[in-house]
């Protein structure tokens, strides 16, 4: 596997998902969503989390009451789930090939993150993986009225670093948020070729 992360000859800004992109939450993430899940009697299984990466957890949770006709409060299943997942943040580690290039670029090329987490969630994996002081700018699931795919996120965060969107190379995990960089017209690059996914795995 080359881990040597690049970044594009013609990037003029770069943008960076955080789950599964900066930071390796995903089984953190995941083991949340499994066991909130099975207390609303949902057999959140693997395959089910892949399809929703990227989206909002308040949106993932509306989903799901609809796919499994259940009768839940999604606010209520959200506040629990994150909060799983915040007592776990500490297990979260950095994704090396794109800290590294992180730190490489800081400085030279105008940087921001797009999130489908919720900003006070992002801030702290950004801060647990050691990149915290390398953003200004970062656009999260409270920023935006519509999520990955739609291209919303990343078309904010290219304003805020008054780069155009075509000059714009956004690294992500999720096929949604690979939809969305495509979308708006960026060049997308998909991280999970330079790392060992762990979505699943226990932690």
């Amino acid at each position: 596997m080359n881990n040597k992360l690049e970044v594009d000859p013609r990037a003029r800004g770069l943008i960076f998902d955080i789950d599964g992109t900066i930071c390796d939450t995903m089984p953190v993430h995941y083991i949340a969503w499994r066991d909130t899940a099975k207390e609303y009697g949902i057999d959140f299984t693997i395959p089910l989390f892949e399809s929703v990466t990227g989206m909002p957890a308040l949106e993932t949770c509306q989903l799901l009451k609809e796919k499994f006709n259940k009768d839940f409060d999604p606010e209520e299943f959200t506040r629990i789930k994150e909060l799983r997942y915040e007592e776990n943040i500490h297990k979260v580690k950095p994704v090396e090939p794109v800290v590294e290039l992180i730190h490489e670029y800081h400085g030279k090329l105008p940087m921001a993150c797009g999130t489908g987490g919720y900003k006070r969630l992002a801030w702290m994996a950004l801060e647990k993986a050691g990149v915290k002081d390398c953003f200004e700018h970062l656009v999260s699931a409270e920023d935006v009225k519509k999520h990955k795919p739609d291209p919303e996120t990343f078309l904010t965060a290219a304003s805020l670093i008054h780069i155009s969107p075509t000059d714009c190379q956004v690294f992500e995990d999720g096929k949604l948020g690979l939809q969305a960089a495509e979308s708006a017209g960026m060049i997308a690059t998909d991280v999970t070729k330079y790392y060992e996914v762990t979505i699943g795995r226990e932690v």
